[in-house]
């Protein structure tokens, strides 16, 4: 069997290294650039480990947010009872079945990196201006990055009441697939009255598509 040359084993210990340092750039990449809509961002995990409260203060200050529905005593969706988030306003956990109860919603299903997201939020803020206190808008933010979802919203100048929701659960809880954007209209009873996953670029569109439905 021959033997290699020394400057045979040099070069194949070099491409082994190239090799390593290779593949664990491409992972890292992927990691930090894929829409995490994957698995083990949107299933394990609700934030980035990087996402203190400390690290949230500025972003949250930037975005400016109303706080979340606090709610009442009656007990909400049934279908969201148990379910909890994380107000993207202050932190605070939210109770997502009490906060929605006796009440029309739109539920808007989104995340920082999602182009048709991006052009809709603005949408849903202008038709939540137009129709007042008769329905409550809430986004709901479906990746682990919080502080990119706050900087986001602070960028197209939207302050609608945010959930922020790295794990998925609203979605699951409600059944809607796994897309974005989406949108879910609940009727006061809790009721789900329309589950719309497709995106809307102005505010005319949504109200077409939701503002029908008065339970």
């Amino acid at each position: 069997m021959p033997t290699l040359s020394r400057r045979t084993r040099w070069q194949i210990a070099i491409l082994a290294v190239v090799a390593a340092l290779t593949g664990a750039l491409v992972a890292q990449l992927r990691d930090d650039a894929q829409p995490p809509g994957t698995a083990h961002t949107m299933a394990d995990r609700e934030h980035r480990d990087a996402d203190t409260a400390a690290a949230l203060a500025g972003p949250r200050q930037s975005a400016d947010l109303p706080p979340c529905p606090a709610g009442g005593v009656a007990p909400g969706p049934p279908a969201l009872r148990g379910v909890t988030a994380d107000c993207a306003a202050d932190g605070s956990t939210v109770d997502v079945a009490r906060a929605l109860a006796g009440r029309r919603v739109v539920l808007n299903f989104w995340a920082y990196w999602c182009a048709p997201c991006i052009t809709e939020l603005p949408a849903m803020a202008e038709y939540q201006r137009r129709v007042g206190p008769d329905v409550l808008v809430v986004t709901v933010h479906q990746d682990e990055n919080e502080t990119a979802a706050l900087l986001r919203l602070a960028e197209l100048g939207v302050r609608l009441p945010t959930l922020q929701d790295g794990r998925r659960r609203v979605a699951a809880a409600l059944r809607v697939a796994n897309v974005m954007p989406a949108t879910v209209v609940l009727r006061p009873d809790g009721s789900v009255a329309q589950t719309l996953p497709r995106p809307f670029a102005t505010a005319d569109e949504i109200a077409a598509a939701v503002g029908t439905d008065t339970g």
